[in-house]
């Protein structure tokens, strides 16, 4: 079989006239006069721009590759017997008694009430609109949010003096809107890349914004290449040509402008540089940070070779860094190559058991591990504990990018459609909520007046977070665990001899076996 799905897919809004080849994605019979609905047909049309998921702005996408090996090739292991960090008694080891908080940071002093955070939401146009409703969701929820790369160079209304960043509205607005309604757990993270670096980002969120938690990012589990967006005017391409970005196709160059004026393109891409990891100068970059004010440095990576894996491990180890985000082949983005992100990279499962092997070596050694976090095709309450679990004892939390902004779009939607109701009706948009969402009364008491102004993403962002929170609790009492830091690989089983040979988790009909001849005698 083929785990691809090549030519035809919804993202790029493509589709085949009759059943394709499964390994070219062609059509059986590819007939002269077709006007070429697939991938090579639209190509030979929009070219470059039929690389990239559609519609840009409105969307996430993630990978359809159906890998071999993934999360559902394990069950979670339930038992009959005992209770570990309670008491052994049915009154006492009741599920909604399950403690699903976490804390990262070396120092375990950066507090989560749910061991989540959101992707980085950076600077695509999906990203900027939605950020107000992510980011007051993950402060009401207790959790992080993570402000994504380019953010400050993107900014139309960006002050840039001598090549560094001055003054970011947009930047500004973001971290205001989680500071206003933090309430002590979770956090703010800001993320650089090459560009930004470039600019003073580090320096300008950290001394002018009061950020305390700062992220180094080599890449993520959906490309291998910097960050892209697309731009829909030529003023806007001029002005971050300008800025110092790659803008393809050069929008300075007469044949450029004149094929956009024509309409033979639609769009301009913008593209980030590739980062060049060196570990002394990784370090450098650390210790800097820490110098300017970042009380916590934590760091990104992608789904690279497993040399790099271990380069990221090694090198936060020896940093001491407060967080490791590790984002496998698998997950989502906002913007990237479609068959990049389907083809390139190790899947989660894969890139995690990697992980696992990497930090036990270092751990016997007595080094540092830094807390970490596993990202990439996630999505609800199973694969929280899957994740955590196969990683135990080194992974705290998880990230989730777009399940989580899925949540906060419906949300959103759902509040502008009883808003227009309200506003027809001459109700109060309080009670328009209290109808629609089921925490609605639970959000009222606690913010009391203020209910009204959480924007209606924020609150179906924390629904979501809140119904994960109690599938968490059950799925943890029926193995027993009554705190995450109990969760382990035994708790696990592999439901494929290739899912046990990638995990080292037991295969089903091997588990428990020196236990079961104990009991039979």
């Amino acid at each position: 079989m083929s785990f691809s799905k090549p030519n035809y897919s919804a993202a790029t809004l493509t589709t085949t006239r009759v059943t394709p080849a499964p390994v070219s994605g062609i059509c059986v019979t590819c007939v002269d006069g077709c006007e070429g609905p697939c991938e090579i047909g639209r190509s030979a049309l929009k070219g470059r721009e039929v690389i990239y998921p559609a519609p840009f702005g409105t969307i996430t996408s993630g990978s359809e590759k159906d890998y071999p090996v993934d999360f559902s090739h394990f069950n979670i292991q339930g038992t009959a017997v005992g209770a570990v960090g309670v008491e052994a008694d049915p009154d006492i080891a009741r599920f909604p008694n399950v403690d699903t908080k976490t804390a990262v940071g070396a120092d375990g002093s950066i507090k989560m009430d749910f061991p989540v955070f959101t992707g980085a939401v950076g600077s695509t146009d999906i990203a900027r609109i939605n950020w107000e409703d992510a980011a007051v969701g993950a402060a009401i929820s207790g959790v992080i949010v993570v402000a994504g790369e380019n953010v400050c160079g993107m900014d139309p209304q960006a002050e840039i003096k001598n090549g560094r960043i001055v003054r970011s509205p947009e930047m500004e607005r973001r971290v205001n809107a989680f500071k206003q309604w933090y309430t002590g757990s979770g956090g703010i993270i800001i993320q650089a890349n090459v560009e930004d670096t470039k600019l003073g980002v580090p320096e300008y969120v950290i001394e002018k914004l009061g950020i305390e938690i700062f992220e180094l990012k080599w890449g993520q589990g959906a490309k291998d290449i910097g960050g892209e967006v697309k731009l829909r005017s030529i003023e806007r391409a001029l002005q971050l040509n300008e800025r110092g970005y790659i803008v393809l196709p050069d929008p300075t160059l007469p044949t450029s402008q004149e094929a956009f004026k024509a309409g033979g393109i639609s769009e301009f891409e913008r593209h980030s540089r590739l980062g060049m990891v060196e570990e002394e100068s990784f370090h450098k970059s650390v210790e800097y940070l820490r110098k300017v004010g970042a009380k916590y440095v934590t760091l990104k990576t992608g789904a690279y070779r497993p040399a790099d894996l271990a380069r990221a491990i090694k090198y936060s180890s020896d940093a001491k860094i407060d967080l490791l985000t590790i984002d496998g082949a698998g997950g989502g983005t906002g913007m990237s190559p479609w068959r990049m992100m389907n083809e390139w990279g190790i899947p989660t499962v894969q890139l995690e058991c990697l992980a696992y092997r990497m930090c036990e070596r270092l751990a016997k050694k007595g080094a540092y591990i830094p807390p970490m976090a596993i990202a990439g095709g996630l999505s609800l309450e199973d694969h929280i504990f899957k994740a955590i679990a196969l990683g135990a004892p080194y992974v705290k939390a998880i990230c989730l990018g777009r399940a989580i902004f899925t949540a906060a779009m419906v949300g959103k939607t759902h509040g502008k459609l009883i808003s227009q109701k309200m506003d027809l009706e001459g109700e109060d948009i309080e009670q328009g909520y209290l109808r629609l969402f089921a925490v609605g009364a639970e959000l009222k008491e606690r913010f009391g007046k203020d209910f009204a102004k959480l924007p209606p993403g924020a609150i179906g962002m924390y629904s979501y977070i809140d119904r994960m929170k109690q599938g968490l609790q059950q799925l943890m009492a029926g193995a027993r665990k009554f705190a995450l830091e109990h969760v382990d690989r035994n708790d696990l089983v592999a439901l494929t001899k290739d899912a046990a040979d990638v995990s080292g988790i037991d295969y089903v009909m091997d588990s428990d076996a020196k236990e079961v001849d104990e009991i039979l005698g």
